[in-house]
């Protein structure tokens, strides 16, 4: 990846529905360039995907909230996270070190919504130990914009 390429995800990351010709003036190229060079970031796997960055308030989760989760000495760590995978409150699941095995990020409707996904998705399943649920009492900052940093040696 070389300068270009990053300006070019610079670019896409603010603005994911710019056209070719908008991008190409950022990366100094033709549009046909610009478009190989998007292709290419594609193939590659550096662009996972394209999608529009939603008002959580306007789509009917306002409620952010994290859950830790502790698991069972020995309970199978691989069917927990599957199981997460196709739940839609779970935005993101990480594992993490530390007194938790895992992070949770997830939007909800409500408090109501959030105690009852807790307790029948999370707290139910097979292996889990105890919870702590952590509530965002207000978001100062929230992005999924990466910081696309120069290599100490641009590659070719």
């Amino acid at each position: 990846m070389d300068s270009i390429d990053r300006n070019i995800l610079v670019a896409l990351q603010h603005d994911g529905a710019a056209g070719l010709a908008e991008l190409a003036k950022v990366a100094g190229l033709s549009v046909s360039a610009t478009a190989e060079r998007v292709k290419r970031l594609e193939e590659r796997g550096t662009i996972k995907g394209w999608r529009a960055d939603l008002d959580p308030a306007a789509v009917g989760c306002p409620l952010l909230a994290f859950v830790f989760v502790a698991l069972r000495a020995g309970s199978a760590e691989q069917k927990f996270r599957e199981a997460l995978l196709p739940l839609e409150p779970v935005l993101e699941c990480h594992a993490v070190s530390g007194a938790w095995d895992y992070l949770l990020k997830l939007r909800v409707a409500d408090i109501a919504a959030l105690e009852a996904f807790v307790t029948a998705q999370i707290r139910r399943r097979a292996g889990v130990e105890r919870t702590e649920t952590v509530l965002a009492l207000a978001t100062a900052k929230e992005t999924a914009i990466l910081p696309v940093a120069a290599p100490e040696e641009e590659e070719e």
